[in-house]
């Protein structure tokens, strides 16, 4: 396997694009996010290849200045992200943080440790550039399992070793990370309830909360208005790069 980004090689675009993910139908990929980020931050874009040349896993994340305190990363997350990142672009502002957006692995590779592979990546990438943390509004592996159990539940819950019980949460522990906060609104999805039955085959035929696969939280559906909103939870995740963790 080996790690490149997207300044090393542009070429891989498309095949970081194009790379199936488990990602479910209603969350798809951010136009302005791909735009933006991939053009002006290409060395923060990662993409692993296997031995063929095959996109195997990809990583994406932006700068942004971050003062250090939990309590100014925001609470909508994931959809705050980018545009943080943007606005200190602009302004010049120094730099401090790398925000993973997302850490992706082709379905059938999560059982090589593939995430925790890349995640170190990240890390190591970061650490070369000279930012101090990685932070990132990180969505548990097995919450939608549970997704009427509150996240600030969910996250709280530990194994007799004390790791969380969440097995990507507990990944990003391991290799140092600390579990900040709960980001309650870190991304919104609306969509007419045609868009939603298109997603899930789901009838969305009735008001109120709606279980759909892969949901970390039920969508909440308003059939008099003709839409649904999906509004998930992620939890603030903090790496401090000022050491490699140890082994």
């Amino acid at each position: 396997m080996r790690v490149l980004t997207l300044a090393e090689r542009p070429d891989l675009r498309d095949g970081m694009l194009d790379m199936e993910a488990s990602w479910p139908d209603y969350i798809p990929p951010e136009p302005m996010v791909i735009g933006w980020a991939f053009d002006r931050y290409p060395e923060h874009q990662l993409v692993v290849v296997d031995s063929d040349g095959t996109v195997v896993a990809r990583a994406a994340s932006v700068p942004f200045a971050w003062d250090g305190d939990p309590a100014s990363l925001p609470d909508t997350g994931w959809d705050a992200a980018l545009g943080m990142s943007m606005l200190d672009t602009s302004a010049g502002r120094d730099l401090t943080a790398l925000c993973a957006l997302e850490i992706a692995v082709v379905p059938g590779m999560q059982a090589r440790n593939m995430s925790g592979r890349i995640l170190a990546a990240v890390a190591d990438n970061a650490r070369r550039h000279g930012y101090r943390d990685v932070v990132g509004p990180v969505r548990p592996s097995g919450k939608h399992a549970e997704p009427h159990e509150s996240m600030t539940g969910y996250v709280a819950r530990t194994r007799d070793d004390g790791l969380p019980a969440d097995p990507w949460l507990r990944v990003h522990v391991r290799a140092g990370g600390q579990i900040l906060k709960v980001c309650p609104a870190s991304m919104t999805i609306s969509g007419s309830l045609a868009q939603w039955r298109a997603w899930t085959g789901l009838p969305f035929d009735t008001n109120g909360p709606v279980v759909v696969p892969s949901a970390l939280t039920p969508v909440q559906v308003n059939v008099d208005h003709d839409h649904a909103v999906y509004v998930e939870p992620n939890v603030w995740v903090r790496h401090p790069l000022a050491e490699r963790p140890a082994s």
